[in-house]
């Protein structure tokens, strides 16, 4: 699954973002590509073998396993800030606060909005990664300011077609 999901988007990044040679480029996208599917791969087998161990120490399944497996899993295989991982945690944090939102409003938490609070929610987040962009780059995640540079600086300089179907930036060797 990991090689699944993370070669695709590896291969666009690197030729995208990325200098070198193409064997450089390559061996980036392989690495990537690993690292991704052994770090899913430690993590489920983890994930389940803690699982399967409460369960049998306490004669059942309860909700508490999951988490604790999940935070054993989430430390010993994810702990490392690396790209990779971060991209994973990011991709999770996401899918979480808007699982929590939904969580939230279904237990009577939060009352049901009257209209779909969406398109707020879509203007805050373009507003502030904006923000952040223009005023506070650094604190953003690499690749998503390699993204915002190619689309919000590198476009203010054309120089043919070739520019928006294959990338902007042409190389400063002579």
């Amino acid at each position: 699954y990991g090689a699944k999901i993370r070669a695709p988007h590896a291969l666009v990044m690197t030729f995208l973002f990325k200098n070198g040679s193409l064997r450089e480029k390559l061996k980036s996208i392989a690495e990537a590509t690993y690292t991704h599917s052994r770090n899913l791969a430690y993590f489920v087998f983890t994930y389940k073998g803690l699982m399967a161990l409460q369960s049998r120490l306490q004669g059942k399944k309860i909700p508490f396993h999951s988490f604790f497996a999940a935070c054993i899993g989430g430390w010993l295989v994810f702990g490392e800030n690396n790209p990779i991982n971060s991209q994973i945690i990011m991709y999770l944090l996401s899918r979480i606060l808007f699982g929590l939102s939904r969580l939230a409003v279904e237990k009577g938490y939060v009352p049901q909005p009257k209209q779909d609070p969406f398109p707020l929610v879509a203007a805050l987040i373009w507003g502030t990664v904006l923000w952040l962009f223009e005023y506070h780059r650094q604190t953003l995640q690499p690749s998503l300011q390699s993204s915002m540079t190619y689309l919000y600086d590198d476009s203010n300089v054309w120089h043919d077609i070739s520019d928006f179907l294959i990338y902007n930036k042409r190389s400063t060797s002579k």
